[in-house]
């Protein structure tokens, strides 16, 4: 949107995010102007803005006074356990396990994800990674399937223990996916049950059966595998959305694995890509979906904010000292 007014004055202001609207009033009102407080869900040709009780409020660019950003409501502790309880069944490499409130995964080293050890227990019922016995059984589980220790931390749910290094910031964004304009059901996007060959072309992993078998993988869920391309030919971009149900009863679509190819990249595939992908999971029972983004990729993050993604939470990988 492109306006002289305060509208542009803080910059733009990214949909999903939690706004005041103040906007002026007819003629004839009791007083010149007005405020409504919801989520941006449009900002042309009109400013729309979803109010808690699920109203839409239309305004037109001229009428606006001000747009600002408010801080989002605070994300509870037990949100963050479910959303990653969700997480962890949608990528749950090709061998997992419990361990003293530990959701222990192994994929043969492919992803820091499904080779990590996440606190994901009922609060006060996970083992402290600092004690031996707990310490003892985590490093034996790894390396019985010659891998390092390596734990998911959550922010909120586990510390990172003295003497461990960090790694692999990143930054888990979420939506409601009555917030998320999702688009039309005819367009070119394949959604398959396993990756192809054509699929696999441009997937970073490459057509390893390691690889294939950790992204088929999935607790209690359904998979797919979005494309847009030409049959037999390398996609234009890929991507990956497993749908899986959290402890507090939301059901949740997690898109992964998103590739546009270079030359494609900037044109809005890997937007519509995603969209479809996400009205995919909708049609399959989902209410509301999440992506997990390295901490520095603004590109990506722009891109699911444009589709009404906000911040959710954060995690980090540490792995434990040698000997």
């Amino acid at each position: 949107m492109t306006t002289d007014g305060p509208v542009a004055a803080n910059g733009p202001v990214p949909l999903g995010t939690r706004v005041v609207l103040r906007y002026r009033l007819p003629v004839g009102y009791s007083h010149p102007m007005t405020d409504v407080i919801g989520e941006l869900v449009a900002l042309e040709p009109a400013i729309v803005v979803r109010t808690a009780d699920k109203q839409l409020v239309q305004v037109s660019p001229g009428a606006v006074v001000a747009l600002k950003p408010i801080a989002a409501r605070p994300i509870r502790t037990s949100e963050i356990r479910s959303l990653e309880h969700a997480a962890a069944a949608a990528w749950p490499g090709i061998d997992c396990a419990w361990i003293d409130g530990w959701f222990v995964r192994a994929g043969a080293g492919y992803t820091r994800r499904a080779n990590s050890a996440a606190p994901l227990g009922e609060r006060g019922k996970v083992g402290d990674v600092t004690d031996p016995s707990t310490h003892h059984r985590l490093r034996e589980w790894f390396a019985d399937r010659a891998l390092p220790l390596t734990l998911q931390i959550p922010e909120r749910l586990g510390r990172v223990p003295d003497g461990w290094e960090t790694s692999g910031a990143t930054l888990v964004m979420a939506a409601d996916l009555e917030n998320v304009p999702l688009p039309p059901a005819s367009d070119p996007v394949v959604v398959d049950a396993a990756p192809s060959a054509e699929w696999l072309t441009l997937h970073p992993g490459g057509d390893q059966p390691i690889v294939a078998a950790v992204l088929r993988a999935v607790l209690g869920g359904t998979v797919g595998f979005g494309r847009i391309g030409a049959p037999g030919a390398t996609p234009l971009a890929i991507a990956r959305a497993a749908v899986t149900d959290a402890p507090d009863g939301r059901r949740w679509v997690g898109l992964s694995a998103v590739r546009v190819g270079d030359e494609h990249r900037r044109r809005g595939v890997g937007t519509l890509l995603c969209g479809s992908l996400l009205r995919w999971g909708r049609d399959l029972g989902a209410t509301h979906t999440y992506v997990q983004v390295e901490e520095d990729n603004l590109a990506a993050r722009g891109l699911y904010r444009e589709l009404g993604f906000v911040d959710h939470h954060r995690c980090r990988y540490a792995t434990g000292p040698v000997g």
